[in-house]
């Protein structure tokens, strides 16, 4: 199968529903990928009015009434997305061949190792026409691609008569991707839903064509190798290709977190890079047989897989080490890029608190309605705005979209936990019970109850308040979801610094003492275990002891793991004495702590 390797050897990742939902639009033309939430489909449909009317493109509004609006608004959004790309990337290369400063400020963009860095310089005193062929056979934009959060799937009713599955929003999103123009992937997150993953077999865009060549591919998100196999291996028994295995750290990472039961990213990358022949070899074998019962054209050697990570990194020596002894294909750099208004939407007054958030601002919250702990930002409007309510006894939202209406608690149309429907019924069953409470545990259950924000509203918010699109309804906010990482940068910068940073050229960061990225995860594994023994709701059972012990001794081990690294390993990132000195640190606060045991009756 033939590749073509990417310009540069980071990409962006999606964050919330709104941050990226254009950033194609803003950095492909760069040869920068990107990803775009495609589960809101009326944000989707607002970004398309708004960039219709400003690249004066032809728009046709796609109402709910229509049969299959939600698939629709997302095929008619990214083939218009598509378009500008293409026409910016064309108009980008022809600036290109007239300007010699917008070609010098490109160049500086590249990675320092890029054999069309190398190629573009040498042809610096060349005349348009021989730079424009170079750029014709080089260059490409990046990619434009998409995520579903396979968790958001809830079914759709009209009235109370239940629609198809396929009707049921990741499905919706998932056909509105298949339908468009894009040749590109789709990145599944949150873990595996068997039937979305069964769904993608209604189209031929995600098998291989005659020329091994996939139209749209498949990327999924994971926190460790067994969770790829597991789930790579369902999909190639129905025929279908990972094209690439997207590593997340468990908790040094932004929006949801989905903690590993105490393996670190270091261990987990190794383990990749050990077994990756052995993750293609068994994919292709299932494929191969899927294919054949199928009688679908069969590729003779397995297709292109890469492995990618992203989580924590921020500095240039952290994202070669990542490329160089992991031989990773790709780092994902999500939060800094908050920072960037050349690269995400974010509304200005979120952009200056994100610059002036510190450690203890950026922390792991209990506000998502799925139950999943949720990397956010103290001070936030929403935060604001939920916490007026609870005060004057409102708590909840009017939960107006519906997306994470999931809980089934009330009946099968489901209700989100966020909503003040849902809230009402909780805190007057509570008031019941109050009377044989003490007041601490009353007010314990009491914020369980109203924690909960409304993700919906609050991840789009920051779009419309950007492009001064109206927000309908009741006040929300905006809801911001950055790694820790966000806490040591501090400052807005260009998409061009920004790039340069990455890449060792120049420096965004003014402070000095940034964790390296393998002890910060480390810090947060060892807090949220000392968490989780600490606030044990539940009756202690034999087996959440041996659950913590294992924890436990999986991170000593991944300790075990960076002291034999940095020691063999000659890389500056290694050559910190810090680094050991805080690795035996913490090894000896793990050494103490105490996992509680029965009691014997």
């Amino acid at each position: 199968m033939t590749t073509t390797k990417p310009l540069h050897t980071f990409h962006i990742p999606v964050m919330g529903l709104a941050y990226t939902i254009d950033s194609p639009i803003r950095v492909a033309k760069y040869g920068i990928s990107s990803v775009i939430s495609i589960i809101d489909d009326d944000l989707i449909e607002k970004m398309n009015a708004f960039y219709s009317t400003k690249f004066n493109l032809p728009y046709q509004e796609i109402t709910q009434k229509i049969h299959d609006y939600r698939a629709e608004r997302v095929t008619s959004y990214l083939n218009l997305v598509d378009k500008i790309v293409k026409e910016k990337f064309e108009n980008f290369k022809n600036e290109l061949a007239e300007s010699k400063l917008a070609l010098e400020n490109y160049i500086a963009m590249l990675p320092n190792k890029s054999e069309i860095k190398q190629g573009l310089q040498n042809l610096m005193e060349e005349g348009k026409e021989a730079v424009m062929n170079y750029l014709d056979s080089n260059l490409r934009p990046g990619e434009i691609d998409v995520n579903i959060m396979t968790k958001v799937d809830k079914d759709n009713f009209i009235k109370d008569k239940q629609l198809p599955i396929e009707f049921n929003d990741a499905h919706a999103s998932l056909r509105g991707f298949a339908n468009s123009n894009l040749t590109s992937s789709v990145v599944l997150s949150a873990g595996m839903n068997p039937r979305l993953y069964s769904y993608f077999e209604n189209f031929d865009v995600f098998f291989p064509d005659e020329n091994n060549q996939l139209n749209k591919k498949i990327i999924l998100k994971v926190s460790d190798f067994r969770s790829a196999m597991i789930q790579g291996n369902f999909l190639a028994k129905k025929g279908l290709w990972v094209s690439e295995y997207r590593i997340e750290s468990g908790l040094n990472c932004g929006g949801h977190a989905f903690a590993t039961e105490g393996f670190l990213l270091g261990p987990i990358l190794e383990e990749f890079k050990e077994k990756k022949g052995q993750l293609i070899a068994s994919a292709h074998e299932l494929m191969v047989k899927a294919l054949a019962q199928k009688g679908k054209h069969i590729p003779e050697t397995p297709l292109e897989l890469k492995i990618t990570v992203q989580g924590g990194v921020g500095t240039a020596e952290e994202h070669d080490f990542l490329l160089n002894h992991y031989e990773v294909d790709s780092v994902g750099w999500g939060s800094p890029f908050l920072l960037v208004p050349e690269a995400t939407s974010v509304d200005v007054h979120t952009r200056e608190l994100l610059a002036k958030a510190k450690e203890e601002d950026l922390y792991l919250s209990p506000i998502s309605p799925l139950g999943i702990p949720f990397n956010t930002l103290r001070g936030t409007t929403n935060e604001k705005l939920k916490q007026k309510r609870i005060q004057e006894n409102k708590a909840g939202s009017s939960c107006p979209k519906k997306f994470l209406a999931l809980s089934k608690e009330f009946g099968a149309q489901g209700i989100c936990t966020a909503s003040k429907k849902y809230q009402d019924v909780k805190l007057a069953e509570l008031e019941e019970k109050k009377a044989s409470m003490t007041a601490a545990i009353y007010e314990n259950a009491k914020n369980k109850i109203t924690d909960k924000s409304c993700l919906c509203v609050g991840l789009a918010n920051a779009s419309y308040l950007e492009n001064d699109i109206k927000i309908k309804g009741q006040a929300q906010g905006v809801v911001i979801c950055p790694g820790p990482n966000m806490a040591y940068f501090d400052q807005e910068v260009s998409l061009s610094k920004m790039v340069q940073h990455i890449y060792g050229n120049a420096s965004v960061l003014t402070t000095t003492n940034r964790p390296n990225m393998f002890v910060k995860e480390l810090t947060m594994y060892i807090d949220y275990l000392k968490n989780e023994i600490a606030t044990l709701s539940a009756e202690l059972t034999a087996g959440q002891i041996k659950k913590w012990h294992a924890f436990k001794n999986n991170l000593l081990e991944g300790i075990s793991y960076y002291q034999n690294l940095f020691v063999s390993t000659s890389s500056s990132l290694a050559d910190n004495a810090k680094v050991q000195y805080m690795l035996h640190f913490y090894k000896e606060e793990l050494t103490g702590i105490k996992i509680p045991e029965l009691e014997l009756a």
